[in-house]
């Protein structure tokens, strides 16, 4: 019996999306996104100097074929002459969404079975009746934002006026969310997670696929989004490798985010933090978890922090530290282990907009020998999981699939 790891580098996609047509930042087609590929571009131009210099240096995740990968998966880019030393392949999803629950349900090997409901971008953005609920939950006369936006803008915006009304700053994106920000001395962390509770009933009825809890501190000028963020995500309507792990009588240990995106389902503890604190919850379980178990890992930092903020220089950065972690962890690897690293999306921060990419993403596997797995579905990634770990995988019930 061995153990399994799925790492997902949140956003980092290798482009290539044969949909990304049908996919928008604003009014701009996703065609020709390419996270990876074009912040290598930009490091080999010297155009990602901040905090950095130089071509982008992963070779922990070049080892294990990532630039394969980046080749398979957009030709437009050249492929490496040296074999890799793990397992590679490019990865496409099936689910209509550029999301975070799209990306993690179908790479758990749940395609997801519906059109999420997504927020016009006029302003107001919110039918009355969910504004209402928001109100009656919150014990307020209003709501401030009401409208798409980027959550630091969102906070520096209304931050003052909410520190003044106490009234809940709700706002939403491209993704299907709802998120609410409240500061949490003045609103109160603990409120805030009851009024995102109460109304996730109501916004997952209608096929929202998060509210998301979005705490922040500070004064006028100054205020800072904290690390107590709680996703609220729709329950997945069917069981995923995370039910099948434990259904046989697995540990299953989720770092990150994983928790809240699978609602908890198969998962018997999790850890969270920044991705900082993230890669040492990581090392502690390469280091002792159960023979026979699975972790499921999310690194949000890509995404959050310089995806959406069109920051080159600092995924380049980020990218270069989880690759010298990356070192570490696989020196720790026992015999049979399989470490399992991919993504969910995309998030070029050389796009047009703010918003996640349609692409590709990378399945990259240590301790499994060495090689091409060529394209894969997301899918694919559950059943080599589960297939490592020797666990039944359920027939998809007829009423997933007809949903």
């Amino acid at each position: 019996m061995t153990r399994a790891f799925v790492v997902v580098m949140d956003s980092v996609g290798i482009g290539g999306a044969p949909d990304a047509h049908d996919f928008f930042n604003g009014d701009v087609p996703d065609t020709g996104a390419n996270t990876l590929g074009h912040i290598r571009a930009a490091c080999a131009a010297g155009k990602a100097e901040d905090g950095r210099s130089g071509p982008l240096k992963v070779p922990n995740l070049d080892t294990l074929g990532l630039s394969h990968a980046l080749a398979l998966a957009d030709p437009s880019f050249d492929a490496p002459n040296k074999p890799s030393g793990g397992l590679w392949g490019a990865a496409t999803e099936k689910s209509q969404g550029k999301d975070t629950p799209s990306g993690h349900w179908e790479l758990a090997g749940l395609p997801v079975p519906w059109d999420w409901h997504y927020f016009p971008k006029s302003t107001p953005s919110f039918p009355d009746e969910v504004t209402a609920e928001v109100c009656r939950l919150a014990g307020t006369d209003g709501i401030l934002g009401n409208c798409h936006g980027s959550g630091t803008v969102m906070i520096d915006q209304f931050g003052a006026e909410h520190l003044k009304s106490n009234w809940p700053i709700c706002y939403t994106s491209v993704d299907s969310v709802f998120q609410i920000a409240g500061h949490e001395q003045s609103f109160g962390l603990g409120a805030l997670m009851d009024l995102c509770a109460g109304l996730a009933p109501m916004l997952h009825a209608m096929k929202v696929g998060r509210v998301i809890a979005r705490p922040f501190i500070g004064e006028p000028g100054a205020f800072q989004r904290t690390a107590n963020r709680r996703d609220f995500a729709i329950t997945p309507p069917s069981s995923v490798l995370t039910n099948w792990v434990q259904d046989a009588g697995r540990p299953v240990h989720a770092i990150g985010k994983i928790g809240d995106i699978f609602s908890m389902q198969g998962i018997d503890d999790v850890r969270k933090g920044p991705d900082a604190d993230l890669m040492e919850h990581l090392e502690h379980w390469v280091r002792y978890a159960e023979e026979g178990s699975l972790t499921f890992a999310n690194f949000v930092e890509f995404d959050s922090l310089y995806g959406h903020r069109r920051d080159v220089s600092g995924y380049a950065r980020h990218l270069e530290w989880f690759d010298a972690k990356l070192g570490r962890l696989l020196m720790q690897l026992r015999v049979g282990d399989m470490m399992l690293i991919t993504a969910d999306h995309g998030n070029d921060p050389t796009w047009v907009g703010t918003d996640h990419t349609r692409e590709r993403v990378p399945v990259l596997i240590a301790g499994q020998g060495h090689g091409a797995l060529g394209q894969m579905n997301f899918t694919d990634v559950a059943l080599r999981v589960a297939d490592h770990l020797g666990v039944d995988v359920p027939a998809p019930s007829a009423s997933v699939q007809t949903q």
